[in-house]
């Protein structure tokens, strides 16, 4: 496999960093003091990570065993296991770094090499940089991904690129060491998110009909057998983190119905639908009221139709490629409203697992973000000699960029992990209850509790994810009470040793409540920061 020139990979990894932080400027002039935590699910998935680089070399056999909704099992599977981005945030963790911090670097990474990788694999394609950095930067820094950032395993997409040009290395080469990456790639691709998993699957199949002349015929047997082996080494690598999602599936129920799925799915709406500052003024504010982002942009989707038009156009097995796969991905992305859309969910169970139709769509962006490659690249053919062909590139790619920027962004501040979390790492901490107690019609506002047990790690009565086990509703009714004596004997049950209590989340029953808990003979006070007041239960 040719490589770049260093210094030619060295400013284009420049380049993509820089890009990664002018999109989400300002989050890295202070990465540890900013968040999107004014979304539950940003400090759900700030919780993944962490969760991930504490557990893994701890127990590894154990990681989905997480904290949260004690005394569930598996509960990690009630959302993404984003293994991959955990593992990379593994390092900034055991260096001290907060959960936050860890996010907000690992989701600028996100950006940076998803652009890199399709950089690299279209300039492969093309042999044009200019066409490989155009196609990175709408991978990474399109309508979509620009409103995902509370959404980490939505920025890592870096892995799909690499295993699209396995495939075709393999298809061309057929060499040993292209299945292996193909097998390696698509494995990671999978582990960053199940939806992934899911997409990086689609696009290898389609990859698989839209060329089966190159390794169907039989003097390509080996082609057939290579392919056979990466996706065996992919399914050996994946199928350990699966596992614990179909028990989930068996044990508590965790499907999504046709109904969820088609109150998820696109409509046209999501394909006019974008945050960026230029479009979203001028005209995309009339479509984007609770929709999926999609647009592709004015100049991608130029450059991609010309990309389908100029030679090679069509004739090239790679252009067809990447055109079936973002064909297929819009039309998955209307969910039950897709013809036979609802036949695949009932053969194929890992779509029922699956909310968010309209998320297909991402797989349109990657093939406009190909095809866009393979339209400047053939502009630079027929252009390239005239003497403003430079400016004029530069032109393009700075309109890709400002059609898509969404920034300056705005931030929560950040203060941190309240210290006195760190009482519940005590040895004598053996589980934990935080009031008030959520019911599952609120169970997002749990999503503090969660960040914050990351400061000691300890079983977790409350929760929040994409899912609330059937035993949550039983105890949050049991806790309804707090502190009265049914609350006491479920507590107990559940084998709780402190309660922390947010008096200011009580509003103007925080002086009752705390009177209450003063007289409660079970309580035992262990620690004040403010409104906030950790109890011991007293077992006699």
């Amino acid at each position: 496999m040719a490589l770049p020139d260093r210094r030619l990979a060295a400013c284009a990894l420049a380049a993509v960093l820089a890009l990664a932080v002018l999109h989400t400027w300002p989050l890295a002039a202070n990465p540890g003091g900013l968040s999107r935590n004014d979304n539950a699910d940003t400090m759900l998935n700030e919780w993944i990570v962490a969760w991930v680089a504490h557990q893994a070399p701890r127990a590894p056999l154990h990681l989905f065993d997480a904290n949260i909704f004690h005394p569930e099992r598996l509960t990690l599977a009630y959302s993404e296991h984003m293994a991959v981005q955990g593992l990379m945030a593994a390092p900034l963790s055991w260096m001290g770094a907060s959960p936050v911090l860890a996010y907000n670097l690992v989701m600028l990474a996100g950006f940076a090499l998803s652009a890199l990788a399709l950089w690299f694999v279209v300039w492969r394609w093309t042999g044009s940089s200019v066409a490989g950095f155009v196609a990175g930067s709408l991978l990474a820094f399109n309508a979509h991904t620009l409103t995902r950032l509370p959404h980490l395993q939505a920025l890592h997409t870096e892995f799909l690129p690499i295993a699209l040009f396995a495939f075709d290395r393999l298809l061309t080469h057929r060499r040993l060491r292209d299945a292996f990456l193909l097998g390696i790639a698509a494995a990671l691709q999978a582990l960053t998110s199940n939806y992934l998993l899911v997409f990086t699957a689609m696009a290898l199949g389609l990859a698989a009909v839209v060329r089966a002349d190159e390794w169907l015929r039989p003097f390509t047997r080996r082609t057939a057998g290579l392919l056979g082996l990466a996706a065996a080494l992919g399914a050996a690598l994946v199928v350990p983190f699966l596992v614990p999602y179909y028990l989930v599936q068996q044990e508590q129920g965790l499907t999504r119905t046709l109904d969820d799925v088609a109150r998820y799915s696109s409509t046209w709406r999501d394909y006019l639908s974008t945050a960026g500052r230029l479009h979203y003024a001028a005209w995309s504010y009339r479509f984007a009221e609770g929709t999926t982002a999609l647009f592709p942009g004015a100049v991608a989707t130029a450059l991609a139709c010309y990309g389908l038009i100029a030679a090679p156009g069509w004739r090239d097995r790679r252009i067809r490629m990447m055109a079936v796969i973002g064909l297929a991905g819009v039309a998955m992305s209307f969910g039950p409203a897709l013809p036979g859309y609802g036949l695949l969910y009932h053969v194929l169970p890992i779509l029922q697992g699956l909310r968010g139709a309209a998320r297909f769509g991402f797989l349109g962006l990657v093939a406009v973000a190909v095809l866009a490659g393979f339209g400047i690249a053939a502009l630079g053919a027929r252009l390239g000699s005239r003497r403003w062909w430079p400016a004029f590139a530069a032109v393009i790619v700075i309109a890709v960029h400002v059609g898509a920027l969404r920034a300056p962004l705005v931030y929560r501040p950040f203060p941190g992990i309240p210290r006195i979390y760190q009482t519940l790492a005590a040895p004598d901490v053996t589980a934990v209850a935080e009031f008030p107690f959520y019911t599952p019609a609120t169970v997002l506002r749990n999503a503090p509790y969660v960040l914050n047990s990351t400061a000691y790690w300890k079983p977790l009565v409350n929760g929040y994810s994409g899912f609330v086990p059937p035993g949550y509703v039983g105890i949050a009714d049991a806790l309804r009470g707090f502190p009265d004596d049914r609350s006491r004997d479920e507590l107990r049950t559940l084998g709780v040793s402190h309660a922390v209590i947010h008096l200011d989340a009580y509003g103007s029953s925080a002086e009752a409540m705390a009177a209450v808990l003063h007289d409660t003979p079970w309580l035992e006070l262990v620690a004040v920061d403010g409104p906030v007041r950790i109890y011991k239960l007293v077992t006699s």
